[in-house]
């Protein structure tokens, strides 16, 4: 999953995390430890969730793409060297930024698509399980094996795993730490589309999201998010809710004006609300 597959308009670095910046509002965070095939150390988590919080703020980020500079590897998740060293106590004093940096790419407010080669393992897995969509490719690597090595998914993969692939499929997965390829990823519904080159396809997939109102974008995913776990008439509500904060924005009259007027919209986003 070469860099070079798409070109960038501009890229920022927290060390260990890069962003860079195409056109249209897209912005990807590459996962940049190749070294420790992006092991996450505490450096790393804490480089994961600035980058992330930043774009959280940007009205301009119109979608984000997660990928790495590692051909071979996504993520193998936590970094067990690192983790070796440390007392309890410093294993205590981890948890905070670790659960901050997953759910730094869970709460983005934008679609966030990751794109997904080699070994995404453990944390790697979870990081991709934050995101809305994922992209892989036929021989991507997905497995859960916290319980190999005594311990239990950490970064929200016992709840997000199930909420995707149902609670059966997510136990078989989990408590046995086998691993998957692209293909039955794919047909488990832990992948939402397998291609040769799943970095190209995820910014093609994220420059789409970005044509469409920011505005809308961003209510359509909340109401998703917020309803998914109330029931159906709480999640009516949310969505009724969403949809007022959408119908009456400036997004909504220039979508309709563009329609009328058969041109492209030229979205004001959430500097015209």
């Amino acid at each position: 999953m070469s860099q070079d597959a798409a070109p960038d308009h501009g890229s920022a670095s927290t060390g260990l995390v890069r962003v860079l910046r195409h056109d249209a509002g897209v912005a990807e965070i590459v996962l940049d430890r190749p070294e420790a095939m992006n092991a996450v150390s505490t450096a790393m988590a804490r480089a994961l969730s600035e980058a992330a919080r930043g774009l959280a703020v940007d009205a301009t980020t119109r979608a984000v793409v997660v990928s790495s500079s590692h051909p071979k590897a996504f993520c193998v998740g936590a970094d067990l060297k690192e983790r070796n060293l440390l007392t309890d106590e410093e294993l205590r004093a981890q948890r905070p930024g670790n659960r901050a940096a997953y759910g730094s790419i869970l709460e983005l407010p934008v679609p966030v698509v990751a794109a997904v080669a080699g070994y995404a393992l453990g944390g790697g897995c979870e990081i991709a399980l934050s995101c809305d969509v994922i992209v892989a490719s036929p021989g991507a690597t997905f497995a859960l094996p916290e319980v190999s090595v005594g311990v239990i998914p950490g970064g929200g993969g016992t709840q997000l795993l199930p909420r995707r692939i149902g609670w059966s499929r997510a136990a078989d997965l989990i408590f046995t730490a086998r691993r998957v390829d692209g293909t039955e990823a794919l047909a488990l519904g832990l992948a939402d589309r397998v291609v040769e080159d799943p970095r190209a396809t995820a910014l093609e997939l994220a420059a789409t999201i970005a044509t469409h109102s920011p505005v809308g974008v961003r209510n359509a995913k909340a109401a998703m998010r917020d309803g998914m776990d109330v029931s159906l008439a709480e999640g009516l509500d949310v969505e009724d809710a969403r949809w007022h904060d959408t119908a009456f924005s400036a997004d909504r009259a220039e979508g309709v004006a563009a329609f009328a007027e058969k041109r492209r919209p030229r979205w004001p986003g959430l500097s015209g609300r």
